[in-house]
């Protein structure tokens, strides 16, 4: 029997990364796995790929940050499987990084949408059927941005986000957690994914603070930066009852990169 079997899990920002890793951990491990995406053929894939292995899956396309598409995303989650007992909010962006005075305020509100409201739609829309389930692990992917790190040139928006999504998570683990519902926060660094593809920077030059590092800013790695499936294995964890005394913590995954930032 697999460690997860009977479980549904839900995944956001399934297409590609972090989140497609994930998804598949959870496939392997026993889960079926609702993925999500803003994009249907990549999303599509995941699925794809997870029942290729033997699992279960189900795709289905939303912006997190849109109300009216996330009701609608739970309508027909619960509406085929009847439960939810995991969740990974991990659906986000970098959005724009500009010194403050250049940062517009439609860039602004827009990695606010997409980072923190779409966490808190995902949070708010799951916890009544992880209630009705019994409890289950909420795992919320922030970012050593905001939480032990500021110097990412121009990164305003999206530290502000990756910090919120850590004070929501350990204000929620109190709420939630004499309903039997665990949350957690997963704080990356650099992680092979396609996250950049969606950053916009500015003005570099005219926020970045010099650092001088020793040899390769990464200690554990050399330089290197760490691969999704790292991270995935760290989701399998949080989202398992071998974490079962675990909340409301936020676990860095950097190999050491935070430190020296």
């Amino acid at each position: 029997m697999s460690e997860l079997d009977g479980k549904v899990a839900l995944v956001t920002g399934a297409g590609s990364g972090i989140g497609k890793a994930s998804a598949l951990a959870l496939g392997r491990a026993g889960a079926t796995v609702v993925v999500m995406s803003r994009t249907a053929d990549e999303v599509e894939q995941t699925a794809k790929e997870i029942r290729d292995a033997g699992g279960r899956a189900q795709a289905l396309t939303a912006d997190t940050s849109d109300d009216a598409a996330m009701q609608q995303l739970f309508e027909q989650m619960i509406g085929e499987h009847k439960r939810l007992d995991i969740v990974l909010a991990n659906a986000g962006i970098n959005g724009v990084w500009a010194p403050i005075e250049d940062l517009k305020p439609e860039e602004f509100d827009k990695t606010i949408a997409v980072n923190l409201r779409g966490t808190f739609l995902t949070i708010h829309y799951a916890v009544p059927h992880l209630i009705k389930a019994g409890g289950g692990s909420i795992v919320v992917v922030s970012s050593i941005n905001g939480t032990r790190t500021f110097t990412s040139p121009g990164a305003t928006a999206y530290s502000i986000t990756k910090a919120g999504q850590l004070a929501m998570v350990q204000q929620l683990a109190l709420e939630l957690g004499d309903r039997g519902i665990r949350i957690n926060a997963i704080c990356p660094g650099k992680i092979e994914s396609e996250i950049s593809d969606n950053t916009q920077q500015r003005g570099a030059e005219e926020t970045q603070v010099p650092v001088e590092f020793p040899q390769g800013d990464i200690p554990l790695t050399g330089g290197e930066a760490g691969k999704a499936e790292d991270v995935a294995e760290l989701v399998l964890f949080l989202a398992s009852d071998r974490s079962r005394h675990i909340t409301g913590t936020p676990v860095w995954i950097d190999g050491g990169q935070s430190l020296l930032r």
